[in-house]
């Protein structure tokens, strides 16, 4: 087994050298990891249903789509991160939770804490959540990864994720908002995270007999690099992957209440519909045919609407209001 203790915090790099270690490697592999601020969200997930996106742009909080299913997750660098990738002897990939989280598991205990896999994929302590887990398949390789909450600044974890469950109506698989807590909160004595994600990587390199230490080559950063800027940073991957969904909100202006409703798919504005209480000087279906089309992406809105007399649709409102009102 190859144990990667990579040093990169760029989410996008990440996540990218997941996908290149699970499809381009045939030896099983252990990662260690830790991210910058990001939100990292499941496969099948709606990106603009998870986040909240005025949190997410004052803060300049990268959002990346992973490989895997599940919920939406916050990392900062107070969160450890661990991937497994295993070979099915058989040919045939099989999912187990249980099995990739037991070795974390035993690491709290062994500081004393009394740690257990709960549920699906979690582990907890004290009935609170301090590891979630995903797993995919890709041929008779299975990818499991989970995130370890050690010293996270939570109430970041709550800002980024919180949404209006209002605003969107969508069949994606919604992220279950849990009652987490910090690894770091139980430990009889304090302990640094790079020293806990130390005590992890020695504990599971003495697991396997085979296990070698591997550090990225040149030509394997180079690959890696290639897959984040063509993939993991791009709109398309991010966000235009998220499944068909129709977003309403309504706002209150300077000119009166103002409700949108649009269908999205694939990131795109299908249709839009604009209602409320507010004075018109212009045709509104001005703007609803103008929003048809385009990404449902801030700087992609705001670009178009800059070329509009937004007062004169609505009366006495702002473009900075209107934009409110659309994410």
């Amino acid at each position: 087994m190859f144990c990667i203790n990579n040093q990169n915090i760029n989410p996008y790099f990440n996540l990218a050298s997941e996908e290149y270690l699970l499809k381009n490697f045939e030896e099983e592999i252990f990662m260690l990891w830790r991210d910058e601020p990001s939100i990292i969200i499941g496969k099948h997930q709606n990106a603009l249903a998870e986040i909240n996106i005025d949190y997410v742009k004052e803060n300049q909080i990268k959002v990346v789509r992973r490989l895997t299913g599940g919920g939406a997750v916050f990392h900062d660098l107070g969160n450890l991160n661990f991937t497994f990738i295993s070979n099915s002897p058989n040919g045939k990939a099989v999912m187990d939770f249980e099995k990739y989280t037991r070795p974390i598991v035993d690491v709290l205990i062994s500081l004393g804490i009394d740690a257990h896999f709960e549920g699906r994929n979690d582990i907890v302590i004290d009935g609170k959540k301090i590891s979630g887990n995903a797993e995919c398949v890709y041929r008779n390789r299975v990818l499991h990864h989970g995130t370890i909450l050690y010293s996270a600044h939570l109430p970041n974890l709550s800002s980024a994720l919180k949404v209006n469950p209002l605003k969107f109506q969508d069949k994606a698989v919604k992220s279950t908002r849990n009652r987490v807590a910090n690894i770091s909160d139980y430990l009889k004595k304090p302990m640094e995270v790079v020293q806990f994600r130390d005590l992890i990587f020695t504990h599971i390199a003495q697991m396997y007999a085979d296990s070698k230490i591997y550090e990225f080559t040149t030509e394997d950063i180079a690959f890696i690099t290639n897959l984040q800027k063509g993939k993991y940073e791009t709109w398309e991957w991010n966000f235009g992957n998220s499944p068909e969904y129709n977003f309403r909100k309504i706002v209150k202006t300077s000119g009166g209440f103002i409700e949108f409703d649009l269908m999205v798919e694939k990131g795109i504005i299908t249709s839009a519909k604009i209602f409320g209480d507010f004075f018109s000087s212009n045709e509104i279906s001005e703007i609803e045919t103008a929003l048809k089309g385009l990404r449902h992406e801030y700087n992609v809105v705001k670009q178009k609407l800059e070329g509009y007399a937004i007062e004169r649709y609505f009366n006495r409102a702002t473009l900075d209001e209107v934009l409110e009102g659309i994410f």
